[in-house]
């Protein structure tokens, strides 16, 4: 995901965490409860949320409620997205939560889990067109709005040329942020876009190549980059540095991953969006555990469906922009611990940041 940045350490740690994600993570009801719930998990490149957080704060909920549950994960493949679909609905999952990987498959998972009486719950990632009950995430057009009032508190008030690196075109997440991104930037008449192009697959390798073709393209002449995320800001800040402009052309990002923590601490990245995820993996259990028992899930808003022409009840959790004034918010969370964050030449730059 970061080639040339993990040490051994990082890349062995990679490995396991790969090889468990390939798994499942199932538990028993404690109380013979009757009901199974089912989470299908979309890959583990995008981010290393998903394994990392997600996956235990989701189990961890289900186990305290006593009932049966499967997490696994697709690893990046619509075709195994559907395969632990129809695995799950055949063993008795009666609740079914999915963060798909494009709407299409997603959607038709859905369908087929309502054809069988299974009640589906969209998790992180709305699925256009598709039938689910209800939609737990973060207000992603507040999120693509943070990125742009970060990227405009870190350019000031001059004269900026601006390159988009959004998110995958396949995820509707990131149309929405890109949507709050430029409702903000677009109203700067200092500021002009001149790039803009989605990142496929969120692959960070890509985004790499498309900012140096912008990079070039423009003759260097870029002044601020909204990037969809931190691992594709990181792949910007790589070019960047590879022109010697880091630190000096600012860059966003979005998941509060320890690169990006690290990259505002040296100064190469301006912001970062943080996402509570413990806050997203207790929604959706609290709602999946409701539907479970027959009752009816408590929402705090609605999302529009323009593919499906409906209204879907939902649960919209508020991001945290993260700049190198508020890291600590992060490591007091524990979504990062303070010795992977401040280890070796970090340590100085923790404790200027006000973290102990």
């Amino acid at each position: 995901m970061r080639k040339g940045f993990l040490s051994l350490t990082a890349l062995s740690a990679a490995a396991v965490l790969t090889l468990a994600a390939c798994g499942d993570d199932s538990g028993d009801a404690e109380g013979g409860k009757a009901g199974k719930i089912g989470v299908i998990l979309p890959d583990t490149k995008s981010s290393v949320r998903y394994e990392s957080f997600d996956r235990p704060y989701l189990a961890q909920a289900f186990k305290a409620a006593g009932v049966q549950y499967d997490i696994q994960n697709a690893e990046g493949s619509t075709q195994r997205f559907q395969t632990i679909a129809d695995q799950m609905i055949t063993s008795g999952v009666t609740v079914l939560v999915v963060d798909g990987l494009d709407s299409n498959s997603a959607a038709a998972v859905q369908r087929k889990a309502q054809q069988q009486g299974v009640k589906t719950i969209d998790y992180d990632r709305l699925t256009l067109g598709g039938v689910g009950d209800y939609y737990v995430s973060f207000d992603n057009v507040k999120v693509g709005q943070e990125l742009g009032n970060g990227l405009q508190k870190c350019l000031g008030d001059k004269n900026a040329n601006i390159a988009y690196l959004n998110g995958a075109p396949t995820d509707n997440n990131a149309t929405l942020f890109a949507q709050g991104a430029h409702s903000v930037l677009d109203k700067v008449t200092k500021y002009k876009k001149v790039a803009e192009q989605a990142v496929p697959e969120w692959d960070n390798q890509r985004a790499a190549t498309i900012f140096e073709q912008m990079w070039t393209q423009q003759g260097g002449k870029i002044d601020g980059v909204l990037a969809a995320n931190d691992g594709v800001g990181n792949s910007a800040i790589s070019i960047l540095k590879k022109n010697n402009e880091a630190g000096k052309v600012p860059v966003t990002g979005q998941d509060a991953t320890l690169q990006g923590l690290q990259n505002i601490l040296d100064g190469s990245q301006c912001m970062t969006v943080y996402k509570p995820v413990k806050q997203e993996a207790d929604a959706a259990a609290k709602l999946a555990l409701a539907v479970l028992n027959g009752q009816k899930g408590e929402t705090n808003g609605t999302v529009n469906d323009p593919q499906g022409k409906r209204d879907v009840p939902s649960v919209l959790l508020d991001p945290v922009p993260v700049f190198k004034d508020n890291i600590k918010r992060v490591v007091d969370d524990g979504f990062v611990k303070k010795e992977e964050l401040c280890k070796g030449a970090y340590a100085a730059k923790c404790e200027d940041a006000g973290i102990k």
